[in-house]
């Protein structure tokens, strides 16, 4: 036990480092954190909301677990991150575990360390995002199936897990975490004698994992007329396969052929460091694999199978399979001769970014610059809107200090807006409110900062203008 502690705490503070320190980053992150404190404001944990509108995108357990964060921590960058540091942590551990179970506890730490140190785990172990509890229960799903194909299926707690997990992962990030399923199915072409039924009783499974469900899931159906189901399954899940999302993959037929080795591609800088070892660890499974490393194989292919045939497409969706490569590799650490140089030096440089560099880029984050130099004028009764400038991060860091939520204006409406009575403020980019406000009454504040836009990509030059009364 003490072994898994050290782990965990290890890896908790290497995820940690540097949260506190770099702006979330649009738009994902201030999307999660505010729509986590919208269901603290309104005291409601069924249906979130975003800048007082719906939030259907994702299912809740990432909000639920940012709401307890902030409850200990305070609603700040820190306590919106802490929750995935602590899923990676948890991933760690139960790779350790895991690798033991399958080859020695030399391979169990190296699973750890490979699955940690992936350039793509060191990204997403401190963004507040979903995708990293996904992780966690497709890992602890596969984790258990496992036990139950090739251990003992008497071990009726591996059941348990094993459909607690895909409910979990559901709730996590919607019907990509019961893969797990599709994993344990094409385990019997390659075990024919493997009596999959008797072990893994599917149709009470399904519905033990259905019930957990929809103790969430029911009620928020019936609350937004089955809007969730609408918007967060046929559009965000299903559309995803035929249409791209926010420019994000191959917008005709053929950018969509082209972009098939894209996964493939993108594992080598995902995976980096441990993505040198790819090509021999290939040709090694080529001549020579057990049951294992044939379930551990059909589980990432899976995911990578699945997220080619997506038109949108970002490299950190193939994520969930991270676990089952360390894995690969790590059950061959001495074939593959993994280094410990390697390790160390990988994560000190690691280290040295989250805790040096993050803190030279907070300049380049407008939104969070323009609150914290407006903010001795912010006041909690005023109104606050936005032209041509709309990202999350506007709506997450103004309501600190602010009880009201954004309106999104034309160009035309600004002056207007402005004119109404009451303390307000606009923001707008700057050439915009040049033309818009060529001569601002006197009695206005008036703050400029230029930034980078992360989320299309382009430099950022923004206004505020603020009436105080």
């Amino acid at each position: 036990m003490r072994k898994y502690m050290l782990l965990f705490l290890g890896c908790l503070v290497f995820h940690v480092a540097g949260t506190w320190r770099l702006p979330l980053i649009d738009r994902d992150e201030p999307r999660f954190a505010e729509a986590s404190r919208e269901i603290l404001e309104r005291n409601d944990y069924i249906v979130p909301y975003f800048n007082n509108q719906l939030r259907l995108d994702k299912p809740p357990l990432t909000y639920w677990c940012q709401v307890a964060s902030f409850r200990i921590f305070g609603e700040n960058d820190f306590a919106a991150r802490l929750p995935t540091a602590i899923a990676a942590a948890l991933v760690a551990v139960l790779l350790l575990e895991w690798g033991t179970r399958i080859r020695d506890e030399r391979a169990g730490w190296w699973s750890a360390i490979v699955f940690t140190l992936a350039l793509q785990t060191f990204i997403h172990g401190k963004a507040a995002v979903a995708d990293m509890w996904l992780v966690l229960f497709f890992t602890l799903a596969h984790r258990s199936g496992w036990e139950l194909l090739f251990q003992d299926p008497r071990h009726r707690v591996f059941w348990w897990i094993f459909y607690i997990s895909l409910a979990f992962g559901f709730l996590a990030k919607g019907p990509i975490a019961w893969t797990p399923l599709l994993t344990v199915a094409l385990a019997k072409l390659f075990n024919p004698e493997k009596r999959l039924n008797a072990q893994f009783r599917f149709a009470l499974g399904i519905t033990l994992m259905l019930a957990v469900v929809c103790f969430w899931a029911a009620p928020a159906l019936i609350r937004t007329s089955g809007d969730f189901f609408r918007i967060g399954i046929m559009h965000h899940v299903v559309d995803r396969f035929f249409s791209v999302m926010e420019g994000h993959g191959a917008s005709s037929p053929m950018w969509y052929v082209a972009l098939i080795p894209f996964y493939f591609v993108t594992v080598f800088v995902s995976f980096f460091p441990w993505s040198i070892k790819l090509p021999a660890l290939w040709t090694e499974l080529r001549s020579n694999r057990d049951t294992t490393d044939t379930f551990l194989i059909t589980g990432t292919l899976i995911i990578f199978g699945i997220f080619t045939l997506v038109k949108t497409k970002l490299p950190h969706y193939t994520l969930p399979a991270f676990p089952l490569l360390a894995l690969l590799v790590a059950r061959r650490f001495d074939s593959l001769r993994l280094s410990r140089n390697l390790v160390i030096s990988t994560a000190i440089v690691y280290v040295a970014v989250a805790l040096f560099v993050t803190p030279a880029l907070r300049g380049f984050f407008p939104s969070y610059t323009l609150e914290r130099e407006s903010r001795g004028d912010l006041k909690p009764e005023m109104e606050f809107g936005a032209v041509d400038y709309n990202e999350p991060s506007l709506v997450w860091y103004f309501r600190d200090r602010i009880r009201g939520f954004m309106t999104t204006l034309k160009p035309k409406d600004a002056v207007s807006y402005m004119a109404k009575p009451g303390a307000r403020f606009v923001v707008l980019p700057s050439k915009t409110a040049a033309a818009i406000f060529p001569d601002p009454e006197p009695s206005w504040r008036r703050y400029r900062v230029t930034g980078f836009n992360v989320a299309k990509g382009q430099r950022a030059d923004l206004s505020l203008f603020l009436k105080p009364q």
